[in-house]
């Protein structure tokens, strides 16, 4: 029963993928539709962004409350009427709207099912739950970038909203499975945990350094999913379906980084992982700098996928490991409001950006990412830092 429910785990984090990576591909067509700026993307990033971190902030007290199977579902259930709303926006601010339960839904999902993951199964299975959210970001490009073709992003988003509704309807269904595996595994429902405050959890070093570290992961995985194919288009002068590809090949490098994540725990830790996907992020962040055809482009943004892809899970295992099984939902929870933080703030500044000097400041923005993460990783890992 456990890994039939740890099949519908992977199926739910696919469902969490799907929009994360729909609006930066179908920005550089909605907003000449909508004869906007091209910073405008902004405010729906931010919205759904702070959605993320405050679902994530209360996700402890909620899955104590209701499960995680409860959360899983009504979150998915969400997030799905967010994508159908999308399709049939006639302005941005009906975007804005929107972007809310968006957002809630995700940073619930996110959370739920990380400490979930982390706290009942091994290292890969989280490295390859995060494979399958690597899927359902590659699946959204490629379904909008034939869209774009056909000349409508509408479309895109209403397929993308049957993908949704169908992952939402199985976790509904599902919902009595959590709690059969929790009592043919302990006799009881699911364990709870230790709800700390976030000042509390801010007095911890090494909580704060490792916030910085998933701050400028995700700064970096979320500034090339929903601005990399306007910089292809607008710095490399690629048509938008083209450049919609190309991020499809970098959603497909965060999959397969992942999976081979989750191969490579066998032999070897989660931190050493982390250190090598952080070197390959390097090398790919250097040949964003060079400027080529569309194979170029997106071979650089692949390796940026396949590299920086694996840090977010490994990351995540590890806190129970450093801080203990009993506070790591609420330290999973600060964490996952950092990476948000992150996911709001940096594509919102390079969009500001973006409209002052232009996209061809993306592979600086994307070092200056980097230099965050990096610093991060360094000071927690030092043995004072505790």
């Amino acid at each position: 029963m456990s890994t039939f429910l740890l099949i519908i785990i992977y199926i739910a984090f696919i469902g969490l993928g799907l929009p994360d990576s729909l609006f930066g591909t179908a920005w550089p067509a909605i907003y000449p539709d909508f004869g906007l700026p091209v910073s405008f993307a902004t405010f729906v990033t931010v919205i759904i962004s702070s959605g993320t971190i405050a679902s994530s902030l209360f996700a402890a007290r909620l899955i104590n409350r209701f499960g995680t199977g409860k959360i899983t579902a009504v979150s998915t259930s969400a997030t799905a009427i967010a994508l159908l709303g999308f399709s049939l926006s006639g302005n941005i601010c009906h975007m804005c709207l929107l972007a809310v339960p968006l957002g809630l839904g995700a940073g619930a999902i996110d959370t739920a099912l990380n400490n979930y993951v982390a706290l009942h199964y091994k290292a890969a299975h989280m490295s390859f739950l995060h494979c399958f959210y690597g899927i359902g970001v590659s699946l959204s490009p490629f379904f909008m970038s034939l869209a774009l073709a056909g000349g409508s992003w509408r479309s895109g988003y209403r397929t993308i909203f049957w993908f949704q509704f169908a992952i939402a309807v199985l976790t509904v269904f599902t919902i009595p499975v959590w709690k059969r595996v929790h009592q043919n595994h302990n006799g009881e429902t699911e364990e709870k945990t230790v709800t700390l405050s976030v000042l509390e959890m801010l007095k911890m070093p090494k909580v704060m350094f490792g916030c910085l570290t998933f701050i400028g992961s995700c700064a970096i995985e979320y500034t090339c999913g929903i601005w990399g194919s306007t910089f292809l288009v607008n710095s490399r002068n690629l048509p938008a379906e083209t450049a919609a590809l190309c991020v499809t090949f970098y959603y497909a490098g965060i999959a397969l980084g992942r999976f081979f994540s989750g191969v490579l725990s066998i032999r070897l830790s989660a931190e050493k992982i982390t250190k090598i996907g952080q070197t390959i992020t390097l090398a790919a962040v250097i040949a964003v700098f060079l400027p080529g055809n569309a194979f170029l482009s997106g071979g650089a943004l692949f390796l940026i996928g396949l590299g920086n892809g694996p840090v977010f899970p490994n990351l995540i295992h590890m806190i129970p490991i450093n801080f203990g099984r009993d506070i790591s939902q609420s330290v999973i929870g600060i964490q996952m409001s950092a990476s948000y933080v992150g996911i709001m703030l940096a594509p919102a500044l390079f969009g500001i950006i973006a409209q002052i000097i232009g996209t061809s400041f993306f592979p600086i923005f994307l070092a200056l990412m980097y230099s965050v993460m990096i610093t991060g990783s360094i000071l927690s890992n030092k043995k004072n830092s505790l």
